[in-house]
Parts: structure tokens; C-alpha cells; sequence
């Protein structure tokens, strides 16, 4: 493990590549000035193709792998975190929850502990109320493939102390959804109510300097953004713009703060589905893995499609490809 290195990974769920359609892709309106910047116009339309800026890659990534049907969580998420074809393995796309044989190529190797393997340290900076850990431990509940992947790893899932204590970051960036108020704009994306009055607020920009900060405490730091996906199947063109804006306003924070000397930001997703509100469901669409810091060039490159993520996360950090 290379010393002082270290990568944020934003996963963005549900984020593909689509057309140049006002009325069905978000993106088209969103005002998105952090990213614009970084990638040109369009840098979210299909047509673009692979981009090259100073600061900036982004690698349309193919999220079929050869198999047939809409790609699903499960079997992308764990391509993305194994570097394996999860989907031709099993024998198609499964989601949203890892199969059992999905679960066993998570907990056999994943980016978590390979990154640990080698000598470096890794973090899910997502927390979690005392209710999901309730729901899991009494079988109610299974874990995603990103939690269960951590886990498997060794890591702990952080609580809502975690995030009451600065340790953490909210899906929703800002707590806001910690504090009991009615689901409305962006919150209608929100999958359960939570209570916790006593959270504290954050801005965007704070929230992304706190991402930041953390990250930049280990070699390996993992945010799972869910709001995305959940918004494309419920087809809520004003929420995923609102979404999709707010998440700008976070890497303006986030970015603005960065170590540019030793970082790397990546941004990546599972399957498409926000980018065509046309559709309930995941798309064909490729999805955007953009890389930003030093070495953009480098690590986006050899990326085209989701198995190629692990690879370059780990060629990074440590030079050495993830086990097949």
C-alpha cells in the first residue's frame, strides 16, 4: 500500500447515462456547475463518450456484462466491490438483495478487505439506525451488497451515534431526514421514517468538507447515495433534479477542501435508471465512472465496465489488480 494514498468512492445508485431529453432526464435541467466545470456540457448524455478534461475523466461503464435483462443492485454492486462478472456467475441480474450465492462472493473477497490485506485502511461512511440493526439481527432484514460487503470485511457499521459525533454522513447529506419531519421535495425519496430532533444540520458544503475530512483519514472511504435510485422508480422528475443539484453543491464542498496531492475522487453506479424518467425501471444505459484528482487519466482508462472498477481502485492505491 502506497503511503498517504487514499480514494473516496462516491456510489451513486441508479445513475446512468442517458439522452438529451428535458422531459425525461433530469440531468437536462439540474443546474449542476461543479461538474459542468470539471467535465464540459453534456458530460451526463450518452452520445458524449468517454471524456478527457484537466481535471476530470469519465468512463461510460457498461453495466450488462454480456448478460441479458436490466442490470439490478445486487449483482452490479458486487461487480463493482469484487471485480468479478457477478451477474454471468450466477447466471443473470439479481436485486435488490444479494442472492446467497452472491453473498458468498462478497464475504470471499471484496475492495474492503483487499485494501486491508495489503496494509491500508477502509471505512463505509454510511450510519444506521438501532432499527435496521434490530431488523438484521432477528432476520427481518437483510443486509445490501454494500453493507454486507463491509462487514464481511471486518468493518463496523456505523449507528446514528456515529453521525451524531461527526464520524459519519447521511445519505441525505445534511441529517435532514434524521429528524422526524414530514417527507416532502427531496425527501420523498425517503424509505423510513426516523426520529432523532437532537441530529445536528448540516449545509451541502459542509456535509462535503465532511467527507473529505474522513476520507482523507484512510485509504479507502465508501458513500452509498440511495436517493438517486429510489426517485427514477418512483419517476419524481422535481426530486431527482433537487437530487441531483444538492449532490453538486456536495462536491463543490467536498472538492474545495480535497488533497489533490495524494487523492483520488470516483464517482460510479450500479445500473441506470434516473437519467429516463420515462421508466419505472433500471435502464440499459452505460453508467459514469468519473474520476477526479492527479492520476484521472490513468485510472480512468482502463475502465469499461463495472468490473474494471475494483481493478483501477486497487492499481491506485496498491499497484495490484483485485484476485479474479
Amino acid at each position: 500500500m502506497e503511503r498517504n494514498r487514499h480514494l473516496l468512492f462516491l456510489f451513486l445508485d441508479g445513475v446512468g447515462l442517458g439522452e438529451d431529453d428535458s422531459l425525461c432526464n433530469p440531468f437536462c435541467v439540474a443546474r449542476m456547475p461543479t461538474l459542468n466545470s470539471l467535465l464540459g456540457d453534456g458530460w451526463f448524455l450518452r452520445a458524449r463518450g468517454r471524456i478527457t478534461a484537466k481535471g476530470a475523466s469519465l468512463a461510460p461503464t457498461d453495466a450488462c456484462l454480456g448478460m441479458p435483462g436490466r442490470p439490478q443492485s445486487a449483482t452490479g454492486q458486487a461487480a463493482l466491490l469484487t471485480g468479478r462478472n457477478v451477474p454471468a456467475e450466477v447466471g443473470g441480474h439479481y436485486g435488490p438483495k444479494p442472492t446467497p450465492e452472491i453473498a458468498v462472493m462478497l464475504k470471499n473477497g471484496n475492495l474492503f478487505g483487499s485494501v486491508q490485506a495489503a496494509g491500508g485502511s477502509a471505512v463505509f461512511l454510511n450510519p444506521y439506525p438501532p432499527r435496521f440493526f434490530e431488523g438484521i439481527a432477528s432476520g427481518r432484514r437483510l443486509l445490501s451488497a454494500i453493507p454486507l460487503a463491509a462487514q464481511s470485511a471486518g468493518l463496523q457499521l456505523l449507528t446514528h451515534a456515529d453521525l451524531m459525533a461527526g464520524r459519519a454522513v447521511s445519505p441525505d447529506f445534511t441529517n435532514e431526514g434524521w429528524l422526524g419531519r414530514p417527507a416532502a421535495g427531496f425527501w420523498r425519496a425517503g424509505r423510513e421514517r426516523l426520529y432523532y430532533p437532537e441530529m445536528p444540520v448540516l449545509s451541502l458544503a459542509d456535509a462535503g468538507r465532511r467527507l473529505a475530512r474522513l476520507a482523507q483519514g484512510h485509504s479507502l472511504a465508501f458513500f452509498e447515495h440511495w436517493p438517486t435510485d429510489l426517485l427514477g422508480h418512483r419517476r419524481d422528475f422535481p426530486g431527482a433534479v433537487e437530487a441531483l443539484e444538492r449532490l453538486d453543491r456536495v462536491l463543490a464542498g467536498l472538492l474545495d477542501v480535497w488533497d489533490w496531492a495524494a487523492g483520488l475522487v470516483l464517482i460510479s453506479s450500479d445500473h441506470g435508471n434516473v437519467e429516463d424518467l420515462s421508466l419505472r425501471s433500471h435502464t440499459l444505459n452505460p453508467v459514469p465512472t468519473i474520476v477526479i484528482g492527479g492520476e484521472h487519466e490513468r485510472l480512468a482508462a482502463g475502465v469499461c465496465d463495472l468490473t474494471d472498477v475494483a481493478p483501477a481502485v486497487e492499481q491506485f492505491l496498491m499497484g495490484c489488480r483485485v484476485p479474479g
